[in-house]
């Protein structure tokens, strides 16, 4: 019944991914409660992470979404030039779902 569902190979990478993830946050974590102070280098990669990670995001999304999801992804980024994230996520949400209910772009 099962493999109707999920084939082995399916399973087996999503159990691989977890458990790399789960060792990449304990791993992360032991290596910071022994270390005395930050490196510069190591801050300026943790700075990094949440750039990369709304890239990843992102980035997708504008590429290949339709134009209502470019607008509002635009009109998102001006907002949070100016608010806090909650109000920038809030705003092109209900931008691109007025576009999509009222037919535009």
């Amino acid at each position: 019944m099962m493999e109707q569902f999920f084939d082995m190979q399916t399973l087996i990478i999503i159990f691989a991914s977890a458990v790399a993830t789960y060792f990449t946050r304990v791993g992360g974590y032991v290596l910071m409660t022994r270390m005395k102070s930050i490196p510069p280098r190591v801050e300026a990669g943790l700075n990094a992470v949440p750039v990369a990670v709304l890239t990843t995001l992102v980035a997708p999304a504008f590429f290949e979404g339709g134009y209502e999801v470019k607008i509002a992804l635009i009109f998102a980024l001006i907002v949070g030039l100016r608010f806090p994230g909650l109000i920038m996520l809030a705003s092109g949400w209900a931008l691109v779902v007025a576009m999509r209910y009222f037919n535009i772009a």
